[in-house]
């Protein structure tokens, strides 16, 4: 993919003004950690996700201005036009073939791509990844930098619920992750071996912040949540 087909690098430099509102006036979040992202060249922040506002206040706070993969839905009407204009990237439905060689063209260039591996809004505790990531950190040799966000969503709320004002949240940057390929290893071994730790990892870091911090995982699954905040 040429450079003129990435997203502009300047769309997160201003929309992480609009996160950091988010994060710091509108709820009282607390960031810990940032030193462990690479100050310059490839990575991947790989997030947690529980609820809508995730996106936004993950841009908000990284140190470096981020593009992160969003579900193609969102990309319509005003919230889509922003959405682009803020430089982020449409994950589309032919399985995210799109989505992943722009996020690779932004990596190779020497930015950053987030990712919620989870793939979509629920418990978010990292108990399941897809290798879209891992794929991405083997082919951009990018370090994976895991992140708990906790509070945006909590028992008994729908994954688009809004948390309320000032509530308590928190964002946690974990040691970086290398990921390769070991020489006459395939490919498909290779991502499959490298996906199991990465999601491992990421696990192990939303729990150690769950515990370091006393803001939980909502326990409840996100059909669950809708159900309950109807």
């Amino acid at each position: 993919m040429s450079r003129d087909a990435l997203p502009s690098i300047w769309g997160p430099r201003w929309s992480r003004w609009v996160g950091r509102f988010l994060a710091r006036v509108v709820w009282d979040t607390r960031v810990v950690g940032r030193h462990h992202v690479p100050s310059e060249g490839p990575v991947l922040l790989a997030a947690n996700h529980t609820g809508v506002v995730d996106g936004p206040l993950l841009l908000g706070v990284a140190p470096r201005g981020a593009h992160i993969l969003v579900k193609e839905e969102m990309f319509v009407g005003p919230v889509g036009w922003v959405l682009r204009r803020a430089g982020q990237i449409p994950v589309d439905r032919d399985g995210g073939r799109t989505a992943l060689s722009t996020a690779l063209g932004v990596l190779r260039r020497g930015g950053v791509v987030g990712v919620f591996p989870e793939g979509s809004r629920g418990r978010g505790d990292a108990s399941d990844a897809r290798a879209g990531i891992t794929w991405l950190a083997l082919n951009g040799k990018a370090p994976v930098v895991p992140v708990a966000v906790l509070g945006t969503r909590r028992t008994g709320e729908g994954v688009n619920h809004l948390p309320g004002l000032r509530r308590r949240l928190v964002i946690a940057f974990g040691e970086p992750v290398l990921l390769e390929r070991p020489p006459g290893v395939s490919g498909r071994e290779a991502t499959a071996a490298a996906n199991v730790r990465l999601r491992d990892a990421l696990a192990l870091h939303v729990a150690a912040t769950v515990t370091a911090t006393g803001v939980g995982l909502p326990t409840d699954a996100p059909l669950e949540g809708r159900a309950a905040a109807s």
